[in-house]
């Protein structure tokens, strides 16, 4: 079936808020200078914010180019943080590091605690405000080139496809959207992202990405343990040679948000990040937050974590990457927004000059590469070039130490004399047999802390249209019991937050691997931690995954 298509001057894949920023700047752009302009933003989701998960605890200086009143037009950051606090667990115990001590860039003074899908569904309304054409529920499914080799748009996936990879009653067929410019938002670790990345060697002169999981939960709390604004960051227990750390921010109507994050290049397959956090839900001085409390909604993804050395060259022929898709998270800030709505509010500018100046097919977008290494994201970044890499190379503890070290020569204005440092390897490659490591014996789900991941999922809303393709793809079928159960012990089944890797007997005795596909809440884990990366996570049908309300 021939796909129809439509034309717009830029079309932006992914409704966050680097594609949304991208949106209203080219309109705001537009408007000032008098010029008609189309622009479409489509979004996986069921709606904008439906697949939006952070923190979230927002520097709001992009914010402040981007929108200076919004204040006035009402903006969800209705929590200002008022108390900053950083914790060192130890099993039944913490201690709390004065605030003296930290590098003045960890103070979260100015910042607000915040549900981001409620920002990405504000930011959505400004940008329908000034003509953005907004289509949620449509995948990004294929990258479109013209004979020149330039990106010359997006086709969204079919919908109505069954299992069996046939046409279905109702079925749809894809649209295409092309775009003068297409810019990539599709946060961390996208399938099209991916594709443009080796299509144009774009990581040719910047080191491989590394990643974290992070999994988060709100709760209501009892109102006599509720602080607005309370920000508090933990370190150590229950991790011990693996880095990682727990937030919990106080939000308005005495609801927390409460994550564990684990850095991806853990070494014992047995570890299982989920189960990470519901044990650090268990630990005294936590309980006593949680304590009468109720668990409202559950969640899980990936963050990119290799800090500057490791975004990509930004720019290709036809479109750009921004946001989360290139990976400017401040990592020991925790914080990547900011980052990511200047990234777009840049490329932006830089596509809207080329097409006002009728160049639009013959200009790549150089000047937003240039733009971004003189701008404040790349300054912000280089100061905690080291936070990460220092993690791998020395250790926890050592790492810790000599990221806090380089934070503060940054502070004093002596960062150059610090080397740079390079991650040590990929993620999936860290990963050691599971002959060499003891196994992990968690405690069972208390069902008032801690809970099980079929449980949690069901709190996320997820939802598949069963009758459709997997969209978890195994390029060798026989792997994940031939290397993965023999050498690893399967550790997707651990990895994964949301239960969709399961190992089970045949008949015959002999294992199988049965993805549940219907549980994904799209965090790209097994995309990223699979040891012989024989998983590749791609769009499903539109409006299908998660359904976050707020988080």
């Amino acid at each position: 079936m021939d796909r129809e298509s439509m034309d717009f001057d830029v079309v932006i894949v992914g409704g966050g808020p680097a594609g949304l920023s991208a949106s209203i700047r080219l309109m705001q752009l537009a408007e000032e200078k008098g010029q008609e302009l189309t622009v479409c933003v489509i979004e996986k989701g069921s709606e904008i914010g439906a697949h939006i998960l952070s923190g979230a605890v927002v520097d709001p200086i992009a914010l402040d180019e981007l929108i200076p009143d919004w204040k006035e037009k009402g903006a969800p950051f209705n929590t200002p943080v008022t108390d900053n606090q950083h914790w060192v667990l130890s099993e039944t115990g913490k201690k709390s590091l004065p605030h003296f001590i930290m590098p003045p860039l960890m103070s979260n003074k100015g910042m607000y605690t915040v549900s981001l899908g409620n920002v990405a569904r504000w930011l959505a309304e400004q940008a329908e405000a000034l003509g953005v054409e907004i289509y949620p529920g449509f995948a990004g499914a294929e990258v479109l080139y013209g004979e020149d080799g330039r990106v010359k748009g997006i086709a969204t996936g079919d919908m109505g496809i069954g299992r069996d990879g046939k046409p279905k009653d109702g079925h749809m067929a894809g649209m295409e959207l092309l775009g003068k410019y297409t810019l990539f938002a599709e946060g961390c670790r996208g399938s099209l992202t991916k594709e443009l990345e080796k299509k144009f060697d774009l990581r040719k002169n910047c080191q491989f990405q590394t990643y974290g999981i992070g999994i988060k939960e709100l709760w209501d709390i009892e109102p006599e343990n509720h602080v607005p604004g309370r920000v508090i960051h933990t370190q150590g227990w229950p991790l011990t040679d693996t880095a990682g750390g727990g937030f919990i921010y106080h939000q308005e109507n005495n609801q927390i948000a409460i994550g564990f994050v684990v850095t991806l290049d853990y070494e014992n397959p047995h570890l299982s990040p989920f189960d990470e956090m519901q044990r650090y839900k268990t630990h005294p001085a936590i309980k006593a937050i949680l304590k009468g409390g109720r668990r409202v909604s559950y969640g899980a993804r990936a963050i990119n974590e290799g800090g500057l050395q490791s975004v990509p060259q930004l720019h290709f022929p036809g479109g750009a990457l921004i946001g989360c898709a290139a990976g400017f998270l401040n990592v020991p800030r925790i914080k990547g927004t900011h980052n990511a709505m200047k990234s777009a509010m840049l490329a932006a500018e830089s596509a809207f000059s080329a097409i006002a100046a009728g160049s639009a097919g013959e200009v790549e977008l150089v000047s937003y590469e240039e733009a971004f290494k003189s701008s404040w994201i790349y300054k912000d970044l280089h100061k905690v070039r080291n936070a990460r890499p220092a993690l791998s190379k020395f250790g926890v503890m050592m790492g810790t130490i000599y990221s806090g070290f380089d934070m503060w020569m940054n502070t004093l204005g002596l960062g150059k004399l610090m080397p740079t440092l390079k991650h040590q390897h990929k993620d999936n490659r860290a990963t050691g047999k599971a002959k060499d490591f003891e196994p992990i014996s968690y405690p069972k789900p208390d069902g008032e802390y801690s809970f099980d991941k079929l449980t949690s999922v069901f709190l996320s809303s997820t939802n598949h249209e069963e009758d459709q393709p997997i969209h978890l793809q195994l390029k060798d079928e026989t792997v994940p019991i031939t290397v993965n159960l023999k050498d690893f012990d399967g550790p997707e089944q651990r990895f994964c937050p949301a239960g969709v890797y399961e190992f089970v007997s045949e008949a015959s005795g002999e294992k199988r691997l049965q993805i549940n596909a219907q549980n994904c809440v799209h965090c790209k884990t097994c995309d990223i931690k699979d040891y012989t990366q024989n998983i590749n996570w791609v769009v499903p049908e539109g409006g299908g995954g998660p359904n976050y309300p707020n988080m």
